[in-house]
């Protein structure tokens, strides 16, 4: 069973920085990208940076220029820096992997964590 458990949630002022990790564990075969999804009240779910197992990156245009995405086997990092009221939202860790057991490549999520930033 693949989990995706993430951390580094909380509150900060606007300007302030924040890092998320999320680390997926389990029986794990290969994973072809991990990402960064929010979700703010009555908002669609968006993404807002991924990168793949090669190195390649992208960003929500929104976030350009403030935060940063990286990896580390199956460890993923979000940098917020310079953060706005407008990103509070809930953050998603995202994993388009394969699991041993499976042949097919399948997206996981983790369970979320919120960040609220105060104005």
């Amino acid at each position: 069973q693949v989990q995706l458990v993430e951390s580094g949630g909380g509150l900060v002022q606007a300007g302030g920085s924040l890092r998320l990790s999320c680390t997926a564990s389990g029986n794990i075969f290969s994973i072809n990208y991990m990402g960064w999804y929010r979700q703010a009240p009555g908002k669609q779910r968006e993404l807002v940076a991924r990168i793949t197992s090669g190195g390649s990156t992208n960003y929500a245009d929104s976030v350009k220029g403030r935060f940063t995405i990286g990896n580390a086997k199956t460890t993923v990092y979000l940098q917020m820096n310079s953060l706005k009221p407008e990103d509070t939202a809930v953050y998603y860790c995202n994993a388009n992997l394969r699991a041993a057991t499976n042949l097919r490549y399948l997206e996981h999520w983790g369970q979320g964590t919120l960040v609220t930033v105060s104005s």
